[in-house]
């Protein structure tokens, strides 16, 4: 999913359901990942929409030893300027308390 898509993806839920909660976070780890997110009352219940926006990985180095019991270390160069998104879908389950990831190949966006 492009960004451009989920901006209107995000306009089209705050007309059409009742939003409970949006926001923004970033993770640090692989290289900086940024995470929107809205949580919305749709037709199935309470749902949680993640646009997740992560460096592409240009290159993995390996580090290892020949020694017996030696540990491997796998680095990995990420993109400055490149990101891949995706989309998670997550609905609320009552009964687990937590939510729950839908899969979204189904989905028509």
């Amino acid at each position: 999913m492009l960004p451009e898509k989920w901006k209107d993806l995000v306009g089209d839920i705050k007309d059409k359901f009742k939003v409970e909660e949006a926001g923004k976070e970033h993770l640090d780890e692989e290289g900086g990942v940024d995470i929107e997110y809205i949580v919305f009352e749709g037709p199935l219940g309470l749902m949680r929409l993640e646009f997740v926006a992560k460096p592409i990985v240009l290159d993995k180095k390996t580090k290892y030893t020949k020694r017996l019991a030696a540990e491997t270390q796998v680095d990995y160069v990420y993109s400055a300027e490149e990101k891949s998104h995706k989309l998670d879908i997550y609905k609320w389950d009552d009964s687990t308390d937590e939510w729950v990831l839908v899969d979204n190949k189904n989905f028509i966006l």
